[in-house]
């Protein structure tokens, strides 16, 4: 029979609590332990079992300078784990809209039969965070995406919730830039990799990342500094770059061209203008619905090319559609078998 969520609930803080994870609440409401890394380590200071096999976590994290928040898709026999109880692990990055539910609630992998003996860690990210630590004009500091996934969530997880050393990795659009950037910066951390309109190749179109960072108002010299002065510091965590890292490795890349697809509903509109997001020099065809999904195409067939000079272990599904989560869907259905090859093969 599955816990109620109130029994869940009991039953996820007394587990931290007993751990050390979680402290009972303080005067003021607000529950927080150390996680065992010490004062400067992230901190648990929420969780709660919100339906079957959905865990919510609330971190507050140094690497961000806030709080940062997590979503877990247990697997079966997860709430009666015992000391030592480990699974294999997928971790789910989100889009620039950093938003780490919606894995659920769009993409319903809470419903996939396949997922029930993995442990699914699906952490935020902050508004266009770029899975990347800001250089933020030399001073650094947060928000450091990339410390606060692989620094503090993994280790958190691997700590005191069940995940294994059997980990794959995947991500929608700046997701599946986090993705490849860190299956190839950190070798052997992942078994295998896949993105879905990955914005994989930053340097091929930076005047992108700056025109989507001011339309939203975000200094974008903070991100990787200036493409030319400080050249170093954008091709550090490229994908493209580090292509060669990936050799052997299972890696899926799938995107849209831009253009209307099977799964866009009749009416669609086009994408919103940003101002600076089409190139002068090489405008959009007029039937590009999506210029970030045509640009996104570019950057994935970039990076195809390379990885399969490199050696890695590469599919890809390049397809007429725009950017859109519906697409990220059925594309996230068809890699699984690859990425659970890799965690239980």
């Amino acid at each position: 029979m599955a816990p109620t969520p109130g029994s869940s609930r009991r039953h996820v803080l007394a587990s931290l609590a007993a751990l050390g994870v979680l402290a009972p609440a303080g005067p003021a409401g607000a529950a927080s332990l150390p996680t065992g890394a010490g004062r400067r380590g992230p901190q648990v200071v929420h969780a709660e079992d919100v339906a079957d096999r959905i865990t919510d976590l609330t971190l507050r994290s140094p690497a961000l300078g806030g709080k940062g928040a997590v979503r877990l898709l247990t697997p079966r026999g997860w709430h009666r784990r015992r000391d030592g109880a480990r699974w294999p692990t997928l971790y789910l990055l989100p889009g620039g809209d950093g938003d780490h539910l919606m894995w659920t609630r769009h993409h319903g992998i809470h419903r996939l039969a396949d997922l029930r003996d993995t442990l699914v860690v699906m952490p935020d990210m902050p508004l266009y965070g770029f899975a990347t630590d800001w250089w933020n004009h030399g001073a650094g500091g947060p928000p450091r995406v990339a410390t606060y996934h692989l620094g503090e969530v993994m280790p958190l997880m691997e700590r005191h919730f069940g995940a294994g050393p059997r980990r794959a990795v995947a991500g929608e659009s700046q997701g599946g830039f986090g993705a490849l950037s860190y299956t190839a910066l950190r070798p052997g951390l992942f078994r295998a990799a896949a993105g879905y309109s990955g914005y994989v190749h930053p340097l091929q179109h930076p005047h992108t990342v700056r025109a989507g960072m001011t339309y939203l108002g975000l200094d974008w010299l903070a991100l990787w500094g200036h493409p030319v002065r400080q050249r170093r510091i954008w091709e550090a965590p490229d994908p493209v770059r580090l292509a060669h890292r990936l050799r052997g490795v299972p890696v899926h890349l799938s995107c849209g061209d831009g253009r209307l697809g099977p799964l866009d509903p009749p009416g669609t509109e086009p994408d919103e203008h940003v101002p600076g997001l089409e190139d002068p020099e090489n405008p959009f065809p007029e039937d590009v619905y999506s210029p970030t999904e045509a640009i996104m195409r570019e950057e994935n067939e970039t990076l195809a090319a390379r990885l399969g000079t490199a050696g890695a272990r590469l599919t890809t599904r390049f397809y007429a559609g725009t950017h859109d989560p519906a697409y990220w869907s059925r594309e996230f259905r068809a890699s699984l078998p690859l990425l659970l090859a890799a965690l239980h093969g």
